[in-house]
């Protein structure tokens, strides 16, 4: 539709013979409006209100609000942004499609077109979640694997398959291709976007929202990206605008050079550690300055990438020559780019070292001052700089294993989020050696602090040529000493793409990491969201049979305790050349820069500087091993797949035909019994608490994505329907079966439930059985509906930290869950709570269930929400819990939000708007 451009603003743009029309951000003008010194993130967001005026969602008066935006203004203006487009993974795609599927049934049966549920913008959908490392160390380690996820995922892919068939606009990238975030940055992205609209050629800025948290790589393109639940995505998918308060903009200044022996994963962990520090949860970052031009691309994405961690909903880069440069690296046309570069001049996008926005904050980091990092061992924001890591280990274990010093708690407390611990003596460590021999005759000796898994995986980092040139190249020098891994090390490779292994291949550096055990597993994310498959069996016995607390080492984003494997109970972010260095070790318990990894072949110590290659060693190997044809022929068919996929049976039709005898894909519930109309809101009376939570629960602790522990329900589930353990699969892989994912709900082997003390996982007190007892999450939820009763969950700060998990919003919903009551929570957790019908609530300011005397086991009323049926949204409600009372803040923060609760969550909203167009 085209915009009402109550600012006349359309203009065109003459680009190598091609006629281009746009609408020109230097047409708002006015008293209080300065385009020119807002950020460049709301920049794209005003072109974006531009183009889309209608008079109803966009109006005028919402283009002069952002223009004129106040930096030190709280954010309190809505504004509706319309991606261009939509990017899913496939745990988070999956079940989208099946509400997607499942809402074209419902649309049919309430007598409208289902037709009409059909995506409007472009969506992408990149199968990289469901590859496990079930073999590794083998040359046929990467076909045995894409194998087993066939197999495991046949209904999945068939479902796919259907969607791309059945829905417009909808695309899906076959297994074994790459991760959604490194395809994203290096094929999928258009940076400037170009449409057909009433016979003109449009051009406008590449926008998307995507299923997974870190959607912001792209960020460092230029492109406004950012996560969103897969709730808000199929909003986006069929055409509504999502709604989002004008940000406060975070300006982070960067200087000066990056040192030597330093790589782009030690300067986001000091990014990460640094604006977690500041606080920039719900706003937008941006860097500026003279620093800029000296951060490679691959670096930018990297940065971006992290957003999730720190908190952003963006860490924007503006377009500058080191974008057109990858842009030609990548494969990009001439065409393209050049139009890039046109319309970033013509609409002040381009950057300008000298020039400094308005921002709302400050930041500023001297890039000279980064030094080697790591973080961990359960928070990708903890930072250890290496030289700290020994001492830093041993502190960590020492609580683990119970020898902890009360003083150095305090601390360590006192410093979080902690960069560098605070100096303290390091207790010796506590020694749990366990002797053992491996199938293939090798003796080993296993202790607290051995590494058992040494992965280099995630988009992070293996996005970025020089930190994994860095890793390859480490593994030839550690090959012509005489290292080898330690026998106990499960190692693997998971690139992000496969340009990856064709540069490997150039560079002849392939048999190194081969070598070293590193050889391809997949192209997927394997490790970093818990795919990292079973143990050595042998090392698997050791660590149970001895209690041993072991360590993971990898090169993602992520490593929450629980997440990479139920067995492992710390696990380290660091650079893919560290990942391969620490397999080389086999122990977090050394200190790289004083202590030899092993003796060469000579005999001699070999330290790590003997063999981490220098800055000048990695430029020319990628010079000479990475160029632009590797990137045209890698994504050239990058939708086709393979003869696997092109030979997959296909279900046919408009309509799904859902199988009873599925364990992958079944119809959900959330539109049973719909009306046209949606029945009036109402308070909450007689509800129980189902979970008291403490701080940082994170959607992987809510929803888990990895294994299906034989003792949950969900394997009770399972095994009922025949299947096998070996064919559990993850958590995440069975998305597309609401059944398996309720009983998955607060399931995480790590999750510890206050009001069960001495449980670890999903166990709680049923309310509703004399004397309460200890009954699983699931089971005392049953019993909760059958008698009626509503559920509350109690929690602390940061609620809903990490991925961007819709199924922890659906799973609580359909367990019954009403309201949650939170000190605070990460921003896309809150909203899809609020996309499903759970409503979110605060506790007051310095106040927690813990100073407010809340037990858990009262009963509670929530009252006062029945304001909205008068379309008013209530600052506050009324919370009463036995004896005690106090009033809750409503995180029901845009009116939007406030339509998807009375509806009873986004989907139902979205379905009855379309059913009366």
């Amino acid at each position: 539709m085209k915009s009402v451009d109550s600012f006349q603003s359309l203009d065109h743009l003459d680009v190598g013979g091609q006629r281009y029309e746009y609408y020109r951000l230097d047409a708002v003008r006015g008293e209080g409006l300065d385009v020119a010194s807002l950020p460049y993130g709301l920049k794209i967001l005003l072109e974006n209100l531009l183009r889309t005026e209608d008079g109803g969602d966009v109006t005028a008066d919402d283009i002069r609000a952002l223009a004129a935006w106040d930096p030190a203004a709280e954010p309190d203006r809505e504004i509706a942004f319309t991606p261009a487009r939509v990017v899913l993974q496939d745990f988070t795609g999956v079940p989208a499609v099946v509400d997607l599927a499942a809402m074209r049934e419902a649309m049919q049966a309430l007598g409208g077109d289902p037709h009409k549920i059909n995506p409007l913008a472009p969506v992408e959908l990149v199968i990289d979640h469901s590859v496990i490392v079930d073999d590794f160390g083998s040359p046929s380690s990467f076909q045995r694997n894409v194998e087993i996820e066939y197999g495991r995922n046949m209904e999945r892919y068939q479902f796919l398959r259907w969607g791309q068939n059945a829905f417009d606009n909808f695309k899906v990238v076959p297994p074994g291709t790459g991760i959604v975030h490194q395809v994203n940055l290096e094929h999928l992205a258009r940076v400037v976007f170009t449409r057909n609209e009433e016979g003109r050629l449009l051009a406008y800025p590449d926008t998307c929202v995507g299923t997974d948290s870190h959607t912001p790589m792209v960020n460092g393109l230029g492109v406004v990206a950012w996560g969103v639940g897969g709730i808000e995505a199929e909003a986006a998918m069929l055409g509504q605008p999502i709604s989002m308060l004008i940000p406060r903009v975070v300006g982070f200044k960067l200087t000066g050079q990056m040192p030597e022996g330093t790589t782009a994963t030690d300067l986001v962990l000091t990014i990460t550690d640094m604006l977690r520090k500041h606080g920039v949860v719900g706003k937008f970052v941006e860097f500026y300055g003279p620093g800029v031009s000296a951060v490679p691309l691959a670096n930018r994405a990297t940065i971006g990438n992290m957003s999730p961690e720190y908190g952003s909903t963006i860490s924007m880069f503006p377009i500058d020559e080191e974008t057109l440069r990858y842009m030609k690296l990548t494969g990009r046309s001439d065409e393209q780019i050049a139009l890039v570069q046109a319309y970033a001049k013509a609409q002040g996008l381009w950057h300008d070292p000298d020039h400094e926005p308005r921002y709302s904050e400050r930041l500023e980091l001297d890039l000279a001052t980064v030094v080697p990092s790591i973080a961990g061992p359960k928070r990708p924001q903890d930072r250890i700089a290496l030289s700290s890591s020994k001492q830093s280990f041993r502190q960590e274990l020492a609580g683990l294993v119970g020898s902890h010093a009360a003083s150095y708690d305090e601390a360590v407390e006192e410093s979080f989020p902690a960069s560098d611990v605070p100096s303290h003596e390091p207790p010796a460590r506590r020694s749990n050696a366990a002797r053992f021999t491996l199938a293939d005759g090798s003796q080993c000796e296993l202790d607290n602090g051995s590494v058992v898994i040494a992965a280099i995986t995630s988009c992070t980092n293996t996005s970025n040529p020089s930190v994994m040139m860095a890793a390859a190249l480490l593994a030839k020098k550690a090959v012509e000493k005489g290292l080898n891994r330690k026998p106990w090390v499960k190692t693997s490779l998971a690139p992000g793409s496969r340009v990856v292994t064709d540069y490997y291949e150039r560079a002849g550096l392939t048999p190194y990491l081969n070598k070293l055990g590193f050889d391809l597993v997949g192209y997927g994310c394997t490790t970093c969201i818990g795919n990292s498959g079973p143990l050595i069996p042998e090392v698997s016995q050791a660590i149970n049979q001895n209690d041993l607390t072991v360590v993971s080492v990898l090169s993602g984003n992520r490593n929450f305790e629980g997440r990479i494997h139920p067995e492992v109970k710390m696990n380290y972010l660091m650079s893919p050349p560290l990942v391969v260095a620490y397999a080389l070790a086999g122990t977090m318990d050394i200190d790289l820069y004083q202590e030899p990894l092993g003796k060469g072949s000579d005999g001699q110590d070999v330290f790590l500087k003997d063999i981490w290659p220098s800055a000048a060693e990695v430029q020319a190997t990628i010079s000479q091993a990475i160029a632009a044809d590797m990137y045209r022929e890698g994504y050239a068919d990058v939708f086709a797949g393979d003869q696997r996929w092109q030979s997959l049976p296909t279900p046919k039709g408009d309509l799904f035909h859902w199988q009873d005898s599925s364990t992958y894909v079944r119809k959900p519930p959330y539109f049973v019994d719909l009306q046209r109309e949606p029945s009036p809101v109402t308070d909450i009376y007689g509800a129980r608490v189902l979970a008291k939570l403490g701080d940082s629960v994170t959607t992987d602790h809510i929803s888990p994505a990895g294994a299906i522990s034989r003792t949950s329900p969900a394997a009770t589930y399972l095994m009922g329907h025949g299947v096998e353990q070996p064919d559990f699969n993850s958590y995440g892989s069975r998305r597309g079966n609401h059944e398996v994912m309720i009983r998955g709900t607060f399931a995480n082997v790590r999750l510890r439930n206050q009001l069960a003390p001495g449980t670890e996982g999903g166990y709680t007190r049923d309310f509703t059985q004399d004397g309460a007892p200890v009954a699983t999450i699931y089971d005392a939820s049953r019993n909760y509906l059958q008698t009626g009763t509503p559920l509350v969950i109690l929690a602390g700060k940061e609620y809903g930290s990490g991925s961007s998990r819709d199924w922890a919003a659906k799973g609580t919903v359909l367990l019954g869950v009403r309201a949650v009551i939170a000190e605070s929570y990460e921003r896309i957790h809150r909203s899809n709570l609020l996309g499903m019908g759970v409503l979110p609530l605060q506790f007051p300011d310095g106040e927690n269930a813990q100073t407010l005397g809340l037990a858990g086991d009262e009963v509670f009323d929530i009252v006062g929400i029945t304001a909205l049926n008068q379309d008013q949204i209530p600052e506050t409600v009324m919370v009463r819990a036995g004896d005690i009372q106090f009033e809750a803040r409503v995180r029901i923060d845009t009116p939007s939000e406030a339509h998807y609760y009375r509806h009873g969550g986004i989907m139902q909203y979205v379905l009855r708007g379309l059913l009366k167009s």
